[in-house]
C-alpha cells in the first residue's frame, strides 16, 4: 500500500514532530523550574535578575542535552502511537513491514538527531555550563571568580589563580583538589613581595596543604627562592564553596573529563565519578538509540485502542524505570569493583536482550 521510501518518510516525519515538542516542553520545563529556584539567589553578593536569565541560557544546551533520550523515548512511542491509533500502521503491517523495519525507520530520524545532539554535548553544552558556573561562583562568594584562566580568589592581601578544581577523594572523605595553583601576595602600596607555586592544593579538613611549592620572594636586596616538598598554605580560602563552584563531571566534555581522569590516574587515585561520567557520554548515542527500540514494542498491539494519555503515560514510566536502572546498575557496578566501561555496557546490554527477544517472537 505504501513504498518503502513513502513509509519511511511518513513514519519518520510523525516521529520528529512529537519528538521536538516533547523535547520543547521537557527542557522548557526544567529551565523554568531552575530559574525560580535562581530568582530566590537575587541580591546576593550583587547576583541580579540579569545573571539569573544568563544562567539560564547558557544551560540550555546542556539541558537539551540530558533531556533528549527522554524525549526520544516518549517522543517516539508517541509518534508510532498517533499512527496505529489512525489505522496508518495496521496499513504498514498489512503491507508487508515487519515490526523492527516500522521501529528501525522511527529509529533513524532518531539517530540523525542524536549525532547532532552528541556535538551539541561536547561544543556548547560544556562552553555554556563552564559561564553559568562562573555566574554561581560569583553569587556564592564576593572573593571568587571563574574565568578562562581558571579559578581566581582574593585572599586579604593575596591572589589565588588555580587552573582547575577536580574532586577527589582524600582516605574517606571527598575533597576538592586545585591543580596547577600560584599564590600572589602583594605589599601594601601594590607590588608583588611573593609568588608561590605549587603543583597542587588540597584542604585536610583543617588547613590548605600544597605540593611540590615553588616560592619567591622580593624585597629590597633582590630575589630569593625556595623549594619544599610540601607546604602549609595559610588560606581562609573556603573549602566548602570550592566544592560547589565544581562543575558536576556529567556536565564536562569528554575531553575535560579523560584529561581530569589521567591527572588522577596519573597521580595514583581512582579516577571514580570521571570514569563512570566519561563513559556514560562515550555510550551515549548507543544507550539511547537501544532506549528508543526497546521501547517500540509498546507502539504496537494495545496502544492501537489507547489515547495520547495512555502511551504518553507509558513513555513517562519507561523514561522514569531507565534511568533509575541505569543509575541503580552504573552504581551497583562501581561499588564491587566492576570497570566503568562495562558497568555503563550493562543497562543497554540487558534492554537489547529484551528487545530481540520480542522481535523475534512477534516481529
Amino acid at each position: 500500500m505504501f513504498g518503502i521510501k513513502r513509509a519511511d518518510r511518513l513514519i519518520g516525519m510523525s516521529v520528529l514532530g512529537t519528538l521536538l515538542l516533547v523535547w520543547l516542553v521537557l527542557t522548557g520545563f526544567d529551565a523554568l523550574t531552575q530559574f525560580v529556584r535562581q530568582l530566590g539567589n537575587i541580591g546576593k553578593n550583587g547576583f541580579t535578575l540579569y545573571d539569573a536569565i544568563a544562567y539560564i541560557l547558557l544551560t540550555i544546551p546542556r539541558r537539551m542535552y540530558q533531556m533528549f533520550s527522554n524525549a526520544a523515548l516518549i517522543g517516539g512511542l508517541l509518534g508510532l502511537g498517533g499512527l496505529a491509533a489512525s489505522g496508518e500502521l495496521t496499513a504498514l503491517r498489512a503491507a508487508g513491514m515487519s515490526k523492527l523495519r516500522i521501529a528501525t525507520s522511527a529509529a533513524g530520524v532518531i539517530a540523525v538527531l542524536t549525532v547532532a545532539v552528541i556535538v551539541m554535548g561536547e561544543t556548547a553544552a560544556p562552553y555554556g555550563d563552564q559561564h553559568a558556573q562562573a555566574i554561581q561562583v560569583r553569587m556564592r562568594s564576593s572573593n571568587l571568580g571563574a574565568t578562562s584562566s581558571g579559578l581566581w580568589a582574593r585572599d586579604g592581601k593575596r591572589f589565588i589563580n588555580a587552573k582547575s578544581a577536580i574532586a577527589t577523594q582524600e582516605g574517606e572523605r571527598d575533597t576538592v583538589k586545585l591543580v596547577d595553583v600560584r599564590v600572589f601576595e602583594f605589599s601594601d602600596d601594590g607590588q608583588v613581595k611573593q609568588f608561590a607555586h605549587g603543583d597542587s592544593a588540597v584542604h585536610d579538613g583543617s588547613q590548605w596543604v600544597m605540593t611540590n611549592v615553588r616560592t619567591t620572594t622580593l624585597d629590597d636586596t633582590g630575589t630569593h627562592a625556595q623549594h619544599e616538598d610540601t607546604a602549609r598554605w595559610d588560606s581562609h580560602l573556603n573549602p566548602r564553596v570550592l566544592e560547589q563552584s565544581v562543575i558536576h563531571p556529567e556536565y564536562l566534555s569528554m575531553g575535560d573529563l579523560r584529561r581530569n581522569m589521567r591527572y588522577l590516574e596519573n597521580n595514583g587515585q581512582n579516577p571514580g565519578a570521571y570514569a563512570v561520567a566519561y563513559w556514560g557520554r562515550v555510550l551515549f548515542g548507543f544507550n539511547v538509540l537501544i532506549l528508543v527500540l526497546c521501547a517500540m514494542p509498546f507502539a504496537f498491539g494495545s496502544l492501537r485502542s489507547g489515547g495520547l494519555g495512555k502511551r504518553l503515560f507509558i513513555g513517562i514510566i519507561l523514561a522514569i524505570g531507565w534511568y533509575f536502572l541505569q543509575g541503580a546498575m552504573v552504581n551497583f557496578g562501581t561499588v564491587y569493583g566492576l570497570p566503568p566501561l562495562l558497568a555503563n555496557l550493562l543497562p543497554p546490554s540487558l534492554l537489547v536482550v529484551g528487545a530481540l527477544a520480542y522481535f523475534r517472537r512477534f516481529g
